[in-house]
C-alpha cells in the first residue's frame, strides 16, 4: 500500500462530511473544522477561496476543483470579497460568527445547504474528518491549497457525485464515501502529473523501474525481513546500485525508509485496532515487542502503549519528521473530539436530512 492509497485507508473517509452548498451573493463562510483535507468542486457560478494562513485568494469557476489541507482555517465566498457571515467548526457544526446555530436556517434538502435554493453558486464539498500516520506522508507533501480543472477522469466522477449526494437510499453513505475516495485520488494524480508539478520525491520515484519496484515491495509487505540485497535481487540490479539510486531519488536509504514506513503502519494499527502490541509488532516486521517498542519510542518519543492511550496528537511531531515532514510545521490534524461523533455518522448539527425548512438569507 503506497501513501496515496494510505490516505484513503484506515481511519479515513468512512462517514466523510459531504454536502452541496448553494449560495446567492453576498455570502462567505469561514471554515474552522480542523479537518486534515477538504475537496471542493464548483458546479455553477464562481467562488473565491482564501487559503489557510491568509494567502492570495484563488477564483474557481465551473469545473474548478480545490483541495485544502488542514487544519488551519480558510474562507470560501463570493468573488466580491464579502466578509464571512457564517462559521463551520469541528464536526461540521454551523454557526454565525457569534455562535448562534445556523443549521435550521441553512438546510435546503438532503445534504444540501445554503442561503437560497435557486442560488447562482453551487459547490460540492467533501471533507475527510480523520487522517492516519500513513496518509501524513502524503498530506505533508501538499500545499495549503491546490487547484485543478475537471478533466476526462474527474468530470464523470463529479457528475456521479453530484447526482448521488442528494439521494437518501440504503448504503448511500458508503456510496458517497467511495466516490469521494475516487475523486480525491484522481485529483491528486492530476496535480502531481501536471507540467512542472512539485510531486514529493517518493511519488516520483514510484515511476522509476528500479526504485519503484523496491518501494512497492516495502510498502506492500513491511513485515518481510527485507535487506538491501534482497530488494536489489527483486529489482534486478546490484546492491550498491539500488542503494545509490534509491537514496538519490527518495532522499533516504532503503532501510531508513522501511523503518519509517513500518512505524507509520504500526501507529495506525495502534489507533484503529484492538491488536496487542505484540501483534502489531509482528504485522510490521519486528521479531519481539521489545524491539518494536524501542524503535517506536526512539522515533515517537512515547511507547506504543502511551501512543495508543493518549490523545490523537501524542507522538505526531516525531512521526512527521520520520515521514519526511518539517519540524515545527503546523500540519497536525487532530481527530474529532468525542462530542463530534454524530457528525461523522451523518447525524451532526449540519446534516440537512433532519432539519426543517430554512430561511432564505444569511443573518
Amino acid at each position: 500500500m503506497d501513501a496515496l492509497a494510505g490516505l484513503l485507508d484506515g481511519p479515513r473517509a468512512r462517514g466523510a462530511f459531504l454536502l452541496r452548498m448553494v449560495m446567492e451573493p453576498p455570502w462567505a463562510v469561514r471554515i474552522e473544522d480542523r479537518a486534515p483535507i477538504c475537496l471542493m468542486s464548483v458546479r455553477r457560478g464562481t467562488v473565491r477561496v482564501t487559503p489557510p494562513g491568509g494567502g492570495v485568494p484563488v477564483r474557481l469557476g465551473p469545473g474548478g476543483i480545490a483541495v485544502v489541507r488542514g487544519p488551519d482555517p480558510y474562507t470560501v465566498g463570493d468573488t466580491d470579497g464579502t466578509a464571512p457571515h457564517a462559521l463551520i467548526g469541528p464536526g461540521g457544526v454551523c454557526t454565525t460568527l457569534h455562535g448562534r446555530p445556523l443549521a435550521e436556517d441553512m438546510a435546503l434538502s438532503v445534504r444540501t445547504w445554503g442561503n437560497a435554493a435557486d442560488g447562482g453558486t453551487a459547490v460540492l464539498v467533501g471533507t475527510y474528518l480523520m487522517a492516519g500516520e500513513i496518509s501524513r506522508r502524503l498530506l505533508d507533501a501538499l500545499p495549503p491549497l491546490l487547484t485543478v480543472s475537471a478533466d476526462a477522469r474527474t468530470g464523470p466522477l463529479l457528475e456521479l457525485l453530484d447526482a448521488e449526494i442528494a439521494r437518501d437510499e440504503p448504503a448511500q453513505r458508503v456510496v458517497l464515501d467511495r466516490l469521494l475516495d475516487l475523486l480525491l485520488i484522481a485529483v491528486l494524480r492530476a496535480w502531481f502529473a501536471r507540467p512542472g508539478g512539485d510531486a514529493p520525491a517518493w511519488y516520483r520515484a514510484l515511476g522509476d523501474p528500479v526504485v519503484g519496484t523496491a518501494l512497492r515491495l516495502l510498502q506492500d509487505d513491511p513485515a518481510h525481513p527485507w535487506t538491501v540485497a534482497s530488494l536489489a535481487a527483486r529489482a534486478g540490479v546490484s546492491r550498491a546500485g539500488l542503494a545509490r539510486r534509491f537514496t538519490e531519488l527518495v532522499g533516504e536509504p532503503p532501510m531508513s525508509y522501511l523503518t519509517a514506513w513500518r512505524l507509520a503502519v504500526a501507529a495506525d494499527l495502534l489507533r484503529e485496532s484492538d491488536a496487542t502490541v505484540e501483534a502489531v509488532a509482528r504485522k510490521v516486521g519486528y521479531s519481539t515487542p521489545f524491539a518494536f517498542s524501542s524503535a517506536f519510542k526512539r522515533v515517537r518519543g512515547v511507547s506504543p502503549q502511551e501512543f495508543r492511550g493518549g490523545p490523537p496528537g501524542d507522538g505526531r511531531a516525531d512521526a512527521r519528521d520520520a515521514l519526511g515532514g518539517k519540524p515545527g510545521d503546523a500540519r497536525d490534524a487532530p481527530g474529532r473530539e468525542p462530542g463530534d461523533a454524530r457528525a461523522a455518522d451523518g447525524n451532526g448539527p449540519c446534516d440537512p436530512r433532519h432539519l426543517p425548512e430554512p430561511q432564505r438569507s444569511l443573518p
